[in-house]
């Protein structure tokens, strides 16, 4: 369960430090004009806030599913012992 948990928290960890290196490309240097909309009305803040409420949702999702996932092998595991003589 543990070695699940770190591969995908390293995942995580490495999307969040590419994706800003490619949202600063050097060729691309117009802001677009939605953000600084949604900036100047604060309604970017609703918009991050949404996506972390998501993002943390599928995460526990995730970490649930593993657990309920560990304890059926475990049941299984258990139960293959008890049926070999």
């Amino acid at each position: 369960m543990s070695k699940f948990i770190i591969r995908i928290f390293l995942l995580f960890i490495f999307v969040t430090c590419v994706i800003p290196g490619w949202s600063q490309d050097s060729l691309n240097t117009a802001k677009p004009e939605m953000a600084g909309l949604m900036r100047s009305n604060g309604k970017i803040y609703v918009v991050v806030t949404v996506l972390l409420v998501i993002l943390a949702g599928l995460f526990i999702y995730l970490i649930n599913t593993d657990r309920k996932l560990s304890r059926l092998e475990k049941i299984s595991e258990i139960e293959q012992q008890k049926k070999q003589p």
